[in-house]
């Protein structure tokens, strides 16, 4: 059986590496199943100095370096190029980040996008799931 490659919203990875709770669990449950080989996750390009700004800003310089090569250890980037932006626009969404995000997974090849934010998805090219269920799904309870 395939493993399974899912593509990280921003806010999962924060909510792993800033241990946002009461988010933290199932997001760290998701980054888990990466880290053991139960699935391949990547995170947006853009979405590395998102998450290297914001580490930065709360717990300092260092650990922001730390933290991106710990992205690159675990975390595949799932590029954005021009395709992905012009796809993303033509998703007409009012959250732009977020089909950049969509695109970035499409293009990718991802079978799922986990986010906290699933209605900031419709009608995704890929399917979308919280991470509660993002859980369930990769332990084959789908």
């Amino acid at each position: 059986m395939p493993v399974t490659k899912v593509l990280l919203d921003t806010n999962v990875v924060l909510d792993v590496l800033l241990e946002r709770r009461p988010h933290t669990a199932a997001s760290a449950a998701i980054w888990t199943a990466v880290e053991t080989g139960k699935a391949k996750g990547l995170l947006a390009a853009h979405a590395v100095k998102t998450v290297h700004y914001l580490v930065s800003r709360e717990r300092g310089t260092a650990v922001g370096q730390r933290t991106l090569n710990t992205i690159l250890r675990v975390l595949g980037v799932a590029p954005v190029d021009s395709k992905v932006i012009q796809n993303a626009i033509a998703l007409a969404w009012p959250d732009f980040e977020d089909a950049v995000t969509a695109a970035a997974a499409a293009q990718a090849g991802c079978d799922l996008i986990v986010t906290r934010d699933p209605r900031g998805f419709p009608h995704s090219p890929v399917t979308v799931l919280p991470p509660e269920a993002a859980v369930a799904f990769l332990r084959g309870g789908s």
